[in-house]
């Protein structure tokens, strides 16, 4: 009983049991026959072999009239490769171990500008102070102002202390002149860091409407007016850090930032007044009033610092010379929509090692 495979063509004597697998390919073995014959391949120009025929011989015959023969039941034509049966197919070879690297690799996407390479590289033409000057003149100011703080809290605790007991000549002139002394350096320490973020704004000022292409609308000595004479700079020095802000656009992640710092300012400046104007009294509650007072102030112009730094951070955390934007590769005809864009791997397949 012979069986020919579909696959590969493969004659099988299967005996007397039928079978329905090829041992070779696995391939669906065709309806068993009692003859000996097999479908020749399809590149001889005859169809079946007779039985007395070799395995690897053609045939030289066909039937009368040039008609293919006849197959039996059960038989059909195949499609395989003269010659013998081709080997057997072996699976896909081993990728090896996954790679491994001991540092970072630097091959990779490489952002390539017409201008220079790299920001740091590039001449710095700014003319304000730097951002470490900046900070160096904000913490200090700050130290300063919080020991005139310091200085006063024990002013006023002396001040009860000598409801009941009279103090020493000594410790009530330390507490009185250390007190004028450390106001007397806040002051200069106030008007030093005014001086050094106003010279760092028409800096930044600048450097942000040059990156658009444009200039300061406001020229050098109306910015240094509007941020050092009293009074209106109150309101004209916001005024110049919104438009600073809308410049680079952060305005809508700095304004409640600046509008913080805008008012605890305003009610430092009003404290600072009112402290002045009540610091000429000569009567012993009075004193005390003002040594309360004098603190407020202090401690409402500590804040005011704080927040100025926390604004001046804000804009200092991206420089305007190195803007945060990263440039890609995109077709001419526009952006790739991202359902459309070709997959990395295969579906239903291991991504490569």
């Amino acid at each position: 009983m012979i069986q020919v495979c579909s696959r590969c063509g493969t004659r099988w004597n299967v005996r007397d049991r039928q079978r329905s697998w090829c041992p070779r390919c696995q391939g669906a073995l065709l309806a068993p026959s009692a003859e000996p014959s097999a479908v020749a391949p399809v590149s001889s120009p005859v169809a079946a072999k007779p039985a007395d025929q070799g395995w690897g011989q053609r045939p030289t015959t066909g039937t009368a009239g040039g008609q293919p023969p006849r197959l039996p039941p059960g038989y059909r034509w195949i499609a395989v490769r003269p010659g013998a049966a081709p080997p057997p197919r072996h699976g896909p070879r081993p990728l090896g171990p996954t790679p491994r690297y001991s540092v970072i690799p630097r091959w990779g996407l490489t952002d390539h500008f017409d201008g220079p390479q790299d920001a740091a590289d590039a001449p710095e033409d700014r003319d304000g102070p730097s951002a470490a000057t900046v900070r160096k003149a904000l913490i200090g100011t700050a130290i300063v102002v919080g020991a005139a703080v310091l200085i006063h809290l024990i002013r006023y605790v002396l001040l009860l202390v000598n409801r009941s007991v009279l103090l020493h000549p000594l410790v009530a002139g330390a507490a009185t002149w250390f007190g004028v002394a450390l106001s007397v350096l806040a002051a200069f320490a106030v008007v030093g860091s005014a001086v050094v973020l106003t010279n760092w704004l028409i800096a930044r000022r600048a450097s942000a409407y040059a990156v658009g292409g444009a200039t300061d609308p406001r020229s050098v000595w109306e910015l240094r007016g509007g941020c050092l004479v009293p009074i209106a700079n109150l309101v004209w020095a916001p005024v110049f850090v919104f438009e600073l802000a809308r410049t680079e656009g952060r305005l809508s992640r700095l304004r409640t930032d600046i509008v913080a710092w805008w008012c605890t300012w305003v009610l430092s400046y009003a404290l600072v007044i009112w402290a002045f104007a009540t610091s000429f009294t000569r009567d012993p509650q009075g004193i005390a009033d003002n040594t309360v007072t004098t603190i407020i102030a202090y401690l409402a112009g500590l804040a005011a610092l704080v927040l100025a730094y926390r604004v001046f951070q804000g804009f200092e955390r991206n420089p305007v010379d190195r803007p945060s934007r990263r440039w890609i590769m995109v077709p001419d005809d526009g952006p790739v929509e991202r359902d459309a864009a070709v997959p990395v791997e295969q579906e239903q397949r291991e991504p490569a090692a």
